[in-house]
């Protein structure tokens, strides 16, 4: 093989790796009404929703336009953290509403809360400060309104699901589907 095209193929794949990737959420109705929202990030934005819209159309569902599903979801950041000796659930509750906390629950152990996602820093600067043990942290969007299914349309809405997520560009699916 002739050296340029060596130095070719070393520098197309060096170049992929430095490639601009774009944060791109897209939003839809798979069957039964259940709204989806998939966040990207992608090298290429036209084959991921080219990909996005296949999966939906094979399903029988439809993407949507920009933004269109906003309104069903709230945008939250949530930390799971360590109980902490000495801190009752309803002081740290009243002490982190002034941080932007909504929400508090508990889970084997474990402190969940809600935020609004704009406050994640000042959260996430209380915590640490406090000495609190971080199990996670991450955004979420939870619906506003759930929808009841039965098994075969919960199995359809989940083939679809996992369509999306096999997705390499695929980052995270929200839906409004009711847990089981």
């Amino acid at each position: 093989m002739p050296k340029e095209n060596v130095e070719r193929a070393i520098k197309k794949a060096t170049d992929k790796e430095a490639t601009d990737y774009k944060e791109m959420v897209y939003g839809g109705y798979g069957p039964y009404g259940i709204a989806i929202v998939i966040e990207t990030a992608t090298d290429n934005p036209t084959r991921t929703v080219a990909n996005i819209r296949s999966y939906f159309n094979k399903q029988g569902g439809s993407l949507g336009t920009t933004g269109s599903l906003e309104f069903l979801f709230d945008h939250k950041c949530v930390f799971r953290i360590a109980e902490k000796e000495g801190v009752s659930h309803e002081d740290l509750e009243l002490e982190l509403i002034d941080y932007g906390v909504d929400e508090v629950e508990v889970d084997e152990g474990e402190i969940i809360l809600y935020g609004d996602f704009k406050s994640y820093s000042e959260i996430q600067s209380y915590l640490e400060e406090n000495g609190f043990e971080i199990h996670s942290a991450e955004f979420e969007r939870i619906p506003n309104d759930t929808k009841a299914l039965n098994e075969e349309q919960r199995a359809q809405i989940e083939k679809l699901l996992e369509k999306f997520e096999d997705d390499d560009d695929v980052q995270n699916v929200f839906h409004n589907m009711e847990e089981e």
